[in-house]
């Protein structure tokens, strides 16, 4: 059964139910997707990020700690040395050290990564996590990815 037929068969009921053949169609439907910036969550769950880790942003460039992310240029360097990351990974982790640091929601996630809502199906989010992980330990055990059971994730250094 395809994630389609299953959200369908979830949302029977409910109201009305628009399926669209891609994110252009509903955005021309809807309108442009709301503010990618990460909510700050103040559950017990989420450990506070301390002010001096806080990622500077300069000429387009995010630093956080020896984590250089250059959008424009589409590299990331950890140390000097570039990591060899895919569009999407660079992506997250973009997301991941954006300011203000702390948990990034999947719902967050979806939209600001992959440009869609989240239908509760968190696979495709969590083995592009697993793989970017894979690829930070690679680097250096000090850049983590942490898992904020059935919230998100967020970004640490150190």
């Amino acid at each position: 059964m395809s994630v389609r037929e299953r959200m369908v068969r979830r949302l029977n009921g409910l109201g009305t139910l628009v399926i669209c053949t891609d994110l252009a169609e509903l955005q021309a439907m809807i309108g442009p997707p709301a503010s990618s910036r990460p909510a700050r969550l103040s559950t017990s769950a989420a450990v506070p990020t301390p002010a001096a880790a806080a990622p500077a942003v300069t000429a387009g460039r995010t630093s956080l700690g020896d984590l250089t992310i250059d959008p424009l240029g589409h590299l990331v360097t950890w140390r000097g040395q570039p990591l060899a990351l895919t569009r999407l990974e660079r992506r997250l982790l973009t997301q991941l050290a954006a300011a203000p640091l702390g948990v990034w929601t999947y719902e967050r996630l979806f939209e600001s990564v992959w440009g869609c809502a989240y239908l509760g199906d968190t696979s495709i989010l969590h083995s592009a996590v697993k793989r970017l992980r894979r690829k930070l330990r690679a680097a250096d055990d000090t850049l983590r990815v942490h898992t904020v059971r059935g919230i998100g994730y967020r970004l640490s250094v150190g």
